[in-house]
């Protein structure tokens, strides 16, 4: 018997990028647009797309909470610092 233990779970790969996701998407996109599919094919790859689609939401918005925003004043105009740069602030959600 051996001495290796089971790992309890495996690393959970890091799906696609959103770069790959969202040209994968184009392609399904471009291919349903054609109309040449077959309705099951058609639907396979309409459940792929939505499940891509949700997959380059969350990584817009996970990149979104990475991003600085623009610090403005109560009528919405962007607050300059003293360089006359834009003041930013962390992303807060």
């Amino acid at each position: 018997m051996s001495d290796e233990k089971p790992q309890a779970a495996a690393a959970v790969a890091p799906g696609p990028t959103f770069e790959a996701a969202l040209q994968k998407l184009e392609t399904i996109v471009q291919r349903l647009e054609k109309g040449e599919l077959t309705l099951e094919e058609s639907l396979g790859l309409y459940e792929e797309g939505i499940q891509l689609s949700r997959l380059c939401h969350s990584k817009l918005e996970e990149a979104e909470g990475k991003i600085e925003q623009l610090v403005k004043d109560s009528r919405g105009d962007v607050v300059l610092d003293a360089q006359g740069k834009p003041r930013t602030k962390p992303f807060q959600p």
